[in-house]
């Protein structure tokens, strides 16, 4: 590590110029920039994400829903580009005034409820559907303490070692260092886990198989950091066998498709608005028309 050590300031003044990938819309105060309604569609559960992870999680549990049948989990999902601000308009401050993706509003009650963050978003459409969460006190106990797992633990992967690993304008060996031990960490408790359960709460497929995979799933199978290789991932052979068992899922391979807008073409569907549209408006589907 370089010689040159940080001393804190007695005062802490924001630097917008700080660097990294997500200077541009990182800042130290909430609210909205600009005035933007959110698009209404026809369904009564409207979704604003992004297919990073934690938006992820929740395209997986409405495409799993009405897989199992559920057609109330019929949606709208609209694409919020959150290195464009989107996060900021005045319309998704409204649904989330976090500004984070992703947002839910469920049209079906008398006045639309909105559900922010990814886990409560899950647990809210468990309990609306009576679907993959167990009824069993013990079963459902360990399933949310998984949930709850996820959400504490990620931050540690994600802001922690993601963003020195690969986001960082400049790389240091301790916070790397730091981070990586950690996730190592986090991947045996679920390879341990998953050892002698089938799933990561059990012998049931949960929300928190949802909530766990998009990360931790494509954090092994080398789709987010680039970091496969660095931590050794493959090691970790109980996480791989869950991670390939849930990906060849139908509609685990959908709800990765929605709201996504890099990849292949063939695999991005911006908006969705149908089951249809899985086959008629990717955007390899799409490109032609634009261009044309």
């Amino acid at each position: 590590m370089t010689d040159n050590t940080y001393t804190p300031p007695k005062i802490w003044t924001w630097d917008s110029e700080s660097g990294g990938r997500f200077a541009s819309i990182n800042r130290p105060i909430a609210g909205a920039t600009h005035e933007k309604d959110l698009p209404v569609g026809k369904h009564p559960l409207q979704l604003y994400s992004l297919a990073t992870p934690n938006g992820v999680k929740v395209t997986l549990m409405l495409e799993e829903l009405l897989a199992a049948g559920h057609t109330g989990a019929e949606y709208d999902a609209y694409l919020i580009d959150i290195m464009e601000g989107d996060q900021f308009g005045s319309g998704f401050v409204a649904a989330n005034p976090n500004s984070k993706i992703p947002a839910l509003v469920d049209h079906s009650t008398d006045k639309p409820t909105r559900v922010f963050e990814s886990g409560s978003i899950l647990f809210y459409l468990a309990e609306k559907f009576n679907a993959f969460l167990p009824t069993d006190t013990v079963q459902r106990t360990e399933c949310m303490s998984w949930l709850f797992w996820q959400m504490g633990s990620t931050p540690m992967l994600g802001g922690g070692f993601g963003h020195f690993y690969a986001y960082a304008p400049e790389k240091y060996e301790y916070p790397i260092n730091r981070y990586a031990m950690e996730v190592k960490r986090q991947l045996d408790v679920l390879d341990r886990q998953l050892a002698d359960n089938q799933y990561i709460s059990g012998d049931q497929y949960t929300i928190a198989d949802m909530a766990i995979w998009p990360w931790y799933g494509a954090l092994v199978k080398n789709r987010v950091y680039e970091a496969a290789e660095f931590l050794q991932t493959h090691e970790y052979k109980n996480v791989m066998r869950w991670t390939e068992e849930l990906g060849a899922r139908e509609p685990v391979k959908r709800g990765v498709m929605v709201n996504r807008a890099w990849g292949e073409p063939s695999g991005q569907l911006r908006e969705r608005h149908s089951a249809t549209d899985f086959e008629t408006r990717t955007q390899d589907k799409l490109e032609p028309e634009e261009a044309s």
